[in-house]
């Protein structure tokens, strides 16, 4: 049996449809099959990653004493940290406009899917920021985590971040929604604002560094998993090689270098911070280098995920699947297969053609 012949699950060929023939059977659709394969593939690998990164980040922050001490050091540094205290006694208005701006940011999302008539992955769009809000809701209330005494100034616990994962989650569903060529450059803007939410979170002492880097963990596995599933449906097609790269260098390049010095100096002091006392008292100058290691490594990761997401989807269009290579000519009349438009192809319609 031919390749473009193959069985169903049923057990039965494929049955022909207009415009379908042996040639785009065979050639384009087994392209497009391995491509697509390809593409979940990597969206699983993504998914998965993020998943067991995200139990490490839970097991060595949340139900480790070192990691818990560490995280508290990280919160009560920010009042020995100058930048952050100047910062938010200057700037008390930096509240509202992080609540506003993530008003505005779904209000984008929504919107620029809605004009491009992309309404299915509006809709997909919609659903995995909703679906990252409904993980963290749950891992907020049912995570099983030790029970503490409540200590004066220090953020209740809030393991992942909601604003974090609200605003990580509009970043990473840009790439549903935005047009392809423009892309890289709406995903790495919108990360960079993302990285400054969970920046202001933590200065503002709401949350602990861990649960910022939990909430992008969170959002990166539901997009991977949804485009996972989007890939599987074959809704994807290969990107043209002059793709968003080049448009969306300005923010990609910061982008970059943001999340490498991130990562490198939160891990860099993070050796440092972690052989704090078990009890109080602190220097206060230990205080202030956890605080400053923690908006670090936050800032690295939560710039690493939009770095992945569009690696992953490097190449890869999300805007709909590829249209059929409709074949006119003889091989459509052998089939079988009505006339209902004027079909084009590689061949004339001359019936002395032969193919070797």
């Amino acid at each position: 049996m031919a390749s473009y012949d193959r069985l169903r699950a049923g057990g039965s060929p494929r049955p022909l449809e207009t415009g379908d023939t042996w040639w785009y059977a065979a050639v384009a659709g087994e392209a497009a099959g391995s491509f697509s394969t390809r593409v979940r593939t990597r969206t699983r690998r993504a998914c998965l990653g993020a998943v067991l990164l995200l139990t490490v980040i839970y097991a060595g922050l949340v139900l480790t004493a070192t990691g818990r001490r560490w995280g508290d050091a990280a919160v009560t540094g920010r009042r020995a940290d100058p930048a952050a205290a100047t910062l938010l006694r200057e700037h008390p208005s930096l509240a509202g406009a992080t609540t506003v701006s993530l008003v505005l940011g779904c209000v984008l999302l929504l919107a620029t899917g809605l004009i491009r008539k992309r309404y299915a992955l509006t809709g997909a769009a919609a659903g995995a920021v909703v679906t990252a809000l409904a993980v963290t809701g749950l891992l907020q209330r049912y995570a099983p985590r030790p029970r503490l005494a409540d200590t004066a100034g220090l953020a209740t616990s809030g393991f992942p971040s909601a604003q974090s994962t609200l605003a990580v989650g509009i970043a990473l569903g840009l790439v549903l929604v935005a047009p392809y060529r423009q892309r890289a450059l709406a995903v790495g803007a919108a990360t960079l604002w993302a990285v400054a939410v969970g920046a202001y979170t933590l200065a503002a002492g709401q949350h602990r560094p861990g649960d910022v880097i939990a909430a992008a963990l969170v959002v990166l596995a539901v997009t991977s998993g949804l485009l996972a599933v989007i890939a599987r449906r074959g809704k994807v097609r290969p990107g043209p090689r002059r793709g968003p790269a080049l448009p969306g260098l300005p923010v990609t390049v910061p982008l970059a270098l943001l999340a490498l010095g991130g990562l490198g100096a939160g891990l860099w002091l993070l050796g440092d911070t972690l052989a704090l006392p078990a009890t109080a008292p602190y220097d206060p100058a230990e205080l202030r280098l956890a605080h400053r290691c923690g908006q670090a490594l936050a800032a690295g990761v939560v710039a690493a995920t939009g770095l992945i997401l569009l690696a992953v989807l490097r190449r890869v269009d999300v805007d709909g699947a590829p249209a059929a290579y409709r074949l006119g000519g003889p091989f459509v009349e052998a089939a079988g297969v009505p006339r209902d438009a004027e079909l084009v192809g590689p061949f004339t319609e001359e019936h002395d053609h032969e193919i070797s």
